[in-house]
């Protein structure tokens, strides 16, 4: 593509010449183009600089580097990628034919990763390095953010490597599993990572043009993913499939044992009235709207379509894992704006409002459920972020029209505010009453967070109770303890929680003492005479039926106060205060 009129969403990358790719993934490791190596070009300040879209201290650097003076040659092949393809700078074809020796400006603009004018190569895609700690060095392509194409995000975005999906591939749990379904795939990130712990991978989007940037990025990828290519440089269809569609739809019928999505759940304002995009149909997205982080659905109809839907397509046992926006309505408006779709079987009815109220009824019987919101963001706020992650800040006319549409619908809506958080289902492996949790959790979470949550599941299904009984969790309707199950458990407190005691100078006693993790979910818990008493003894010889036993005999604890310990017990125990071990273990 040397010279010719083109239209930036008629390009996509192509993985139709095999030789090309393998070629580019040669000169890319040659370099070598890694996120390290990057980061060493570029240093400390002008890296930082770019992650937060600012780009001059990284031209100012590239531009010291790149000058044939023989001193920096090592160097200039590294750079002239990065102000190609980081920045989307245009560079000297002679300048890329030097750094990509074998691929040379010709065949990346064959492969539709630029195009060449007057002697010079225009960059039209996003293709960084991406460092791994399952897969190694990667590379990822996608469309140019809005500071390399330097203007407003197009409808047909496809995403590129973010904070949001970083975030959800380190929440996974990397169990093994048969079959995973990377829903809304963009440009692969999930399913880069589903691929060495899946045997079959299912990636859908309802982007033809996502699909391509997966396909690309999965070939230039294929040895380190283990993929073996066929002779004619297709992916295995028994290790992946792409499958083009709306949402749940192009997979109907099938189950899985694994499901992740970064769906598009992002609320956009709509002209219409409330409810005429709603429904389980498929995904209406009006004219000029980001494909790639709206789903065609008024509110966060998305994300009540998905946790009513997804359980269906799991195995029994299978697990799901998402992440999500919702809304939080007024007091006036609570059970009366956007209700779950009660023809769905199992759809549950209203419970007492809050932040949670609305998703709770989304979760189908027989469905475990764990929310735990992350952020808060009222309607102006919520409208902020997501004009300026588009861009839309660079037009101002067309800024406050956008943030006016915002606050209009959602105070014709009853929106008082819209939550972010994690989301976490689960097909139990034989049908019982399901069990939901819901929690807000701030500040630094351990990453990945993927091996703690996974480990907070087998502490909570230690404690969980099968039928009505003893209750101590936040709502024991839907999460009873078996108390039973906790007096029988050996527990001891893992290495990384530690004790804090506060006290006025002079005090005899503590006012106020803590347990705090260090890793984790690094929650603080707040504890009574009783309950520290408990972690200091619990080193895993008796069981905590008898440390609590001895506790209350110490304390003088009547049988009830004996109870409320134990379930204070169960509590710690689900939150990582306590750790199940074997019988005698000191």
């Amino acid at each position: 593509m040397s010279g010719r009129p083109f239209h930036r969403e008629s390009l996509v990358p192509r993985t139709a010449d095999l030789q090309a790719l393998r070629d580019l993934a040669a000169d890319l490791r040659q370099l070598p183009y890694t996120t390290e190596a990057v980061e060493a070009l570029l240093g400390p300040v002008a890296t930082q600089a770019l992650d937060r879209e600012q780009a001059e201290p990284a031209r100012l650097r590239l531009s010291q580097v790149m000058p044939d003076d023989g001193s920096l040659a090592a160097q200039r092949g590294l750079a002239a990628v990065v102000s190609a393809w980081m920045l989307g700078d245009p560079v000297p074809v002679e300048l890329l034919d030097a750094a990509l020796p074998r691929l040379r400006a010709d065949g990346a603009a064959r492969l539709e990763l630029g195009w060449i004018r007057d002697g010079m190569f225009h960059p039209v895609v996003d293709l960084s390095p991406y460092s791994t700690d399952d897969l190694g060095d990667l590379w990822v392509a996608s469309d140019q953010t809005a500071l390399q194409a330097r203007s407003a995000l197009p409808s047909w975005h496809v995403l590129g490597i973010g904070r949001a999906s970083l975030t959800l591939a380190g929440n996974v749990d990397r169990r093994p599993v048969e079959r995973a379904l990377d829903l809304g795939s963009g440009c692969g990130i999930q399913t880069l990572h589903l691929l060495p712990h899946a045997q079959h991978v299912t990636a859908t989007d309802l982007s033809e043009r996502a699909l391509e940037f997966t396909r690309f990025n999965l070939v230039l990828n294929a040895p380190a993913l283990g993929l073996e290519l066929t002779e004619d440089g297709q992916l295995p269809a028994e290790r992946i499939r792409l499958v083009q569609g709306d949402l749940l739809e192009p997979v109907a019928g099938e189950q899985f044992d694994l499901i992740v999505s970064n769906p598009p759940f992002v609320i956009t304002p709509r002209d219409s009235e409330p409810g005429a995009a709603e429904g389980t149909g498929s995904a209406q997205i009006p004219e000029g709207i980001n494909t790639y982080r709206d789903g065609g659905r008024t509110g966060d109809r998305l994300l009540a379509e998905l946790i009513t839907r997804l359980p269906e397509h799991l195995t029994p046992g299978g697990t799901a894992q998402l992440l999500g926006n919702w809304e939080i309505h007024t007091p006036d408006t609570l059970g009366t704006v956007d209700t779950p779709d009660t023809s769905v079987p199992g759809a549950a009815s209203p419970q007492v409002p809050g932040w949670d109220e609305r998703l709770r009824t989304w979760v189908p019987q027989g469905t475990d459920a764990w929310f735990i919101q992350r952020d808060l963001l009222d309607a102006a706020g919520y409208a902020e972020t997501w004009l300026q992650d588009s861009s839309e800040q660079l037009d101002p006319e067309h800024f406050a029209a956008g943030y006016r549409r915002y606050l209009e619908d959602f105070e014709a809506r009853g929106v008082a505010a819209v939550g972010f958080g994690y989301l976490w289902l689960r097909r139990p492996a034989e049908p019982r009453a399901g069990r939901i949790r819901t929690e807000t959790v701030e500040g630094e979470l351990q990453r990945p967070l993927g091996p703690a949550w996974a480990a907070a599941v087998e502490r909570w299904d230690l404690t969980a109770g099968s039928t009505p009984g003893a209750r101590g969790s936040a709502d024991p309707d839907t999460d009873p303890v078996d108390l039973d199950a906790v007096r029988a458990l050996h527990l001891q407190v893992p290495p990384d929680v530690t004790e804090e005691r506060h006290q006025r100078f002079g005090a005899a006693d503590p006012e106020v003492i803590l347990a705090r993790q260090g890793g984790g979910f690094r929650r603080v818990a707040r504890l009574d005479t009783a309950t520290a008493g408990f972690l200091a003894a619990a080193d895993g010889e008796f069981t905590a039926g008898q440390l609590a036993g001895a506790i209350a005999g110490l304390l003088e604890l009547d049988a009830d106060a004996e109870r409320h310990l134990l379930l204070a017990v169960a509590d710690l125990l689900r939150d990582g205060f306590l750790i199940h071990c074997d019988a005698g273990h000191a």
